[in-house]
């Protein structure tokens, strides 16, 4: 029998969603084994706008890159979450229809799936910060769960793997662009993370052949990037 259980500091779960909440793994430190051998998951929210403090996850999807390719046998279909308010926007800017948000899943369900279908996975997205804070803060308020898994973010790999053929702009078109891929339909949580995956491969392919192959590497990379771009700007 699923009971309602009150956490005073916290969202309210049955029993059995706490359970699977407790359950979730624990993502270990960027791996130094080989990126072939990695499981990487890739990532797309659509969201209600773009304020992360106050809009809200309306659709997740997501693929994994594993064995060197994208494996289509496993893939996080683009789920809608049922949001607590009326949503009106997000037909504009997602073609979601409110009524496709009322029929949604219940958002504590959704979460739960979602992130034991992460396991303990690291995560890829484009412009990564915003989907790592929009997806903690729904953790945090929907399930009372902190997120520890690591994100390596596409937009700062593309023009770091590739200096000299970056596009003018930096959004996830030009790369596509820039790679001939096709984009089936933007603004669709499983359409996007199929394409940041496609891209991903390309990026991650350059990367070994620069001698960076490992998560821990990549990393390394990155915040050396990170500092030489900063001091560009001072």
């Amino acid at each position: 029998m699923n009971m309602p259980w009150f956490n005073m500091r916290g969202p309210v779960l049955d029993l059995e969603q706490l359970q699977r909440r407790d359950r979730l793994p624990v993502p270990s430190a960027p791996a130094t084994c080989p990126l072939s051998e990695t499981r990487l998951v890739v990532l797309d929210l659509e969201t209600s706008g773009l304020d992360m403090r106050r809009d809200i996850v309306l659709s997740i999807g997501a693929v994994v890159i594993e064995n060197g390719g994208i494996d289509l046998g496993q893939q996080f279909e683009s789920t809608l979450l049922r949001p607590a308010q009326k949503i009106s926007e997000s037909v504009l800017i997602h073609g979601i229809a409110p009524s496709e948000l009322e029929a949604g899943e219940d958002p504590a369900e959704a979460l739960l799936d979602f992130m034991e279908f992460v396991a303990d996975s690291p995560i890829l997205a484009f412009h990564a910060g915003f989907d790592q804070r929009m997806l903690a803060r729904a953790l945090r308020q929907t399930l009372g769960h902190k997120l520890r898994h690591p994100f390596l973010d596409v937009a700062e790999l593309a023009p770091m793997l590739c200096p000299d053929n970056r596009p003018r702009q930096n959004g996830l078109d030009d790369w596509c662009s820039r790679f001939g891929l096709q984009v089936l339909q933007r603004h669709h949580a499983s359409a996007d993370a199929l394409v940041t995956a496609e891209l991903a491969l390309i990026l991650l392919s350059k990367a070994r052949r620069q001698g960076l192959d490992s998560l821990a590497a990549l990393n390394q990379r990155l915040t050396n990037w990170r500092r030489r771009q900063q001091a560009q700007l001072m």
